[in-house]
């Protein structure tokens, strides 16, 4: 049995969450015009990653803990709540050390039983909320089993991001989204909020608009999206990845609200 307890920074009194941030944090001043652009809009938490788990050696891998003095500016400067992407004990105490507001894990983290139980025995003692996405392969057990690990370690405070699958071969989508498995998901773990990430579903930001509302059709809790001040440089994931404005422009097409 998962308890799950309520994320306050996720209670938007009946409106859908969205989280929005770039892919990766590359410069003070990236993050902060982002930020302040997305903070006019009323976004109220702001993603970044800091450590990246890239596919392949000699890519960009992160700022590292350069970042959280950006994410630290970023707060003080907009109020916004931030949010990163951890994968070993490490990343936590870095993150906890720097008042990192709520951590993210993410599908190859959720994918390995060992680096989950790393990480729950790490957080243990806390009470900071943890976004769990779903696992790169399209099983549902391996997802739940993470949530129950951190359940065990005394984390509560959890919601699940629906990112997509791997499959082999071209598809429509850089990760499949398999509605199902999330579907199945919200079953099992009713309690339990679930995001959709747009941005890794699709893999380009033509499809960020139709994928978001194919999830708030379903009735998901918000959105999880790469947004980025200018996104055709971006050192990671630039396809994916759209402006404030561009953001703003799909939430009123979607008739959200913040």
């Amino acid at each position: 049995m998962i308890e799950i307890k309520p994320i306050e920074e996720l209670n938007a009194q009946g409106k859908k969450v969205v989280i929005a941030g770039p892919c990766s944090a590359e410069s003070e001043t990236q993050l902060l015009e982002t930020a302040s652009q997305l903070s006019q809009m009323g976004i109220k938490i702001f993603r970044a990653g800091i450590w990246k788990p890239r596919t392949r050696p000699n890519t960009f891998e992160g700022i590292g803990e350069l970042g959280l003095k950006w994410l630290k500016r970023v707060k003080e400067e907009t109020g916004m709540k931030c949010v990163i992407e951890v994968a070993n004990p490490y990343h936590v105490e870095k993150a906890l050390e720097n008042g990192i507001d709520i951590l993210w894990l993410g599908a190859r983290t959720t994918a390995s039983p060992f680096a989950m139980q790393d990480i729950a025995l790490s957080l243990k003692g806390t009470d900071i909320p943890v976004l769990v996405k779903n696992p790169i392969n399209p099983d549902i057990e391996l997802w739940i089993g993470a949530l129950e690990r951190l359940s065990l370690a005394g984390i509560n405070r959890v919601a699940a991001i629906h990112r997509g699958f791997s499959t082999y071969g071209d598809t429509t989508y850089r990760n499949t989204p398999i509605w199902e498995i999330a579907a199945e998901l919200h079953n099992r773990i009713p309690e339990l909020p679930i995001l959709c990430d747009p941005s890794h579903i699709g893999g380009s930001r033509e499809l960020i608009q139709p994928i978001a509302e194919a999830a708030l059709s379903r009735n998901y809790a918000g959105l999880f999206v790469e947004v980025h001040n200018n996104p055709d440089i971006a050192l990671s994931d630039s396809n994916q990845q759209i402006t404030p404005a561009t953001l703003q422009t799909i939430l009123n097409n979607l008739n959200i609200n913040l």
